[in-house]
């Protein structure tokens, strides 16, 4: 039997972990403020003349203003020299203030008038009457039209030019929180490999994972979580219908959660009982491949490579090439910090340089369809001396946690 699998209960497990976040601080003001300054010094390097951000990651990013987007208009308006102000429905603006980090004046428009001529007041006010005005990548094209055409005298671009420089270089503290989420994961993934026994379903394992990420600290639990068994885990994100566990089969865990705005990723994949000389085969060629891009993760080197040294790796194997299968049909890692997926990626594509404080998911997840599927997923995050993992790779497919290591 793999070792730390199986041989437990959901109770003694959740009995087991502990709370891991009472010495772990979230962003303070003062990250804040330097966020928005960064922004600002990007603004006028880039002759934009204001940036909106919308209700969403980005703003909580700049201000520490938490604010779920939806079909009404709410966000702030980030002028290159000046103090931030927000917009919003009339009625929801004593909410809103109560949820600001940096504070700023509030601009109200009622339910039966359009935002979008108050947004071109603001600007106005401030004496901005033509020039660059950067909208947040993220904001619906209902708020960005509106924009539009309230204000055609304007010329408007895509925000992502100030919005990634500042967000895809964590700062220590960002580093840190993100640290204690992965920790938090892992313990997590243990306990979860611990509580299996044949004929156990995804849902309830998904429940239990759910429950322990509660239980370590985590206010909202899982922020989400894939489980899978057998032949299921050819599918890189699940399936419709997912089998319950039987002896030796793959088992794929995948699974995170957020701590103070910040985010985890990680997959385990292994075995439940004896694993086959096949399982074992590709089992070692996806550690080899997670290694072979870890590897080529240096300082001063461009994202794509890193794909591409993991698609290389797969080839010595015959497996692939590029997106074939059997190999490997998604890139090979994405950015994460707010959110899930962020900028840079780790595909061919991305020309973008590594550089200290990005952060990344390593991935290269293997797919045989019909037969199984192995994916290990931990993150890293770039120094000035290269890559440094986050949390430690599966040590081995009989021992992937590393209790006999």
């Amino acid at each position: 039997m793999t070792t730390g699998v199986g041989g437990s209960s959901t109770e003694e497990e959740l009995g087991r972990l502990v709370h891991m976040t009472t010495n772990i601080s979230p962003i303070g003001l003062t990250e804040y403020t330097a966020r928005m300054k960064q922004a600002q010094k990007l603004m006028r390097d880039k002759s934009i003349a204001a940036i909106y951000i919308n209700a969403g990651t980005n703003l909580a990013y700049f201000t520490g203003t938490v604010w779920h987007p939806s079909e009404r208009m709410v966000g702030a308006v980030i002028p290159a020299d000046g103090e931030i102000e927000y917009i919003s429905p009339v009625f929801e603006v004593g909410t809103l203030e109560q949820y600001m980090g940096i504070k700023g004046k509030v601009h109200g428009w009622e339910e039966h008038e359009t935002p979008y001529g108050l947004f071109r007041e603001m600007l106005n006010t401030r004496g901005l009457t033509a020039g660059k005005i950067a909208l947040d990548e993220s904001c619906p094209f209902f708020i960005s039209n509106g924009i539009a055409l309230a204000a055609p005298e304007f010329d408007y671009v895509n925000a992502d030019r100030i919005t990634v420089p500042c967000r895809q270089i964590k700062s220590a503290h960002e580093i840190a929180i993100m640290q204690r989420a992965k920790d938090m994961t892992l313990e997590v993934h243990k306990a979860a490999a611990r509580i299996l026994r044949p004929g156990i379903t995804a849902p309830e394992v998904e429940e239990f994972i759910h429950a322990a990420h509660m239980k370590v600290g985590a206010p909202a639990g899982s922020y989400f979580v894939i489980v899978l068994f057998g032949k299921d885990t050819a599918y890189p994100h699940g399936v419709k219908n997912p089998k319950a566990l039987e002896e030796n089969d793959m088992v794929l865990i995948d699974t995170g959660c957020q701590l103070h705005g910040y985010i985890s990723d990680i997959t385990r994949t292994y075995v439940f009982g004896e694993p086959t000389a096949r399982q074992r085969h590709i089992w070692n060629i996806e550690k080899a491949t997670q290694a072979a891009a870890f590897d080529q993760a240096q300082v001063g080197s461009r994202c794509g490579d890193v794909d591409l040294a993991a698609r290389a790796c797969l080839e010595t194997y015959q497996l692939g090439p590029d997106y074939k299968l059997p190999g490997l049909p998604h890139r090979t890692g994405h950015g994460i910090g707010m959110d899930i997926h962020e900028w840079p990626y780790l595909n061919s594509g991305d020309d973008t340089t590594l550089a200290p404080g990005m952060c990344f998911s390593n991935e290269p997840m293997i797919c045989i369809p019909g037969e199984f599927g192995v994916r290990l997923e931990d993150h890293f995050y770039m120094t000035e001396n290269g890559p440094k993992w986050f949390t430690e790779p599966s040590h081995s497919i009989d021992d992937p946690f590393g209790y006999e290591k």
